[in-house]
């Protein structure tokens, strides 16, 4: 086990297998040092998990829960990548998040946020990427948040 396994272990996080894509795409693509990460969906005991809209069905919390979801997603998708070596990993440089919400829901980057503390969290000072948070207005399973990555590798 590396360090950032005993990272994840010292948190409580046992990594799911990487899921499989659910249509005509591939759950990650590497292109030069770089891991473009399909959007991952908030999977809890191989389940979908905090289905519904903020600001209706889905309080902000379970959103911040369903996004730190999206990034164990994330992880284990990059661990797939490096096969099986998360060390490797020289940077988490960009977050894309997309959350289901009603109209007048407008924390989007709150939500967002529970990934982005998650990957700070086990990466460190690695885990800070760039990112964007946006509302839509339904996605794939009804689900509540999506989250797509891109990594850095050695």
């Amino acid at each position: 086990m590396g360090m950032i396994d005993d990272k994840l272990a010292e948190l409580g996080i046992e990594l799911p297998e990487a899921a499989a894509p659910a249509a005509n795409y591939v759950p990650f693509c590497i292109s030069g040092n770089l891991i473009f990460i399909s959007g991952q969906l908030p999977m809890k005991d191989g389940s979908f998990a905090y289905q519904g809209k903020l600001g209706s069905d889905i309080s902000q919390d379970q959103g911040i829960e369903a996004a730190k979801l999206c990034a164990i997603g994330i992880i284990a998708q990059a661990k797939a990548a490096l096969d099986g070596d998360l060390d490797r990993v020289v940077r988490i440089v960009k977050l894309g998040g997309f959350v289901n919400a009603t109209s007048d829901f407008t924390n989007h980057p709150k939500v967002i946020n529970g990934a982005s503390d998650l990957m700070v969290e086990v990466f460190g000072d690695k885990g800070r990427h760039s990112r964007f948070a946006m509302g839509a207005g339904s996605l794939p399973l009804g689900v509540s948040v999506e989250i797509d990555a891109v990594v850095e590798f050695a």
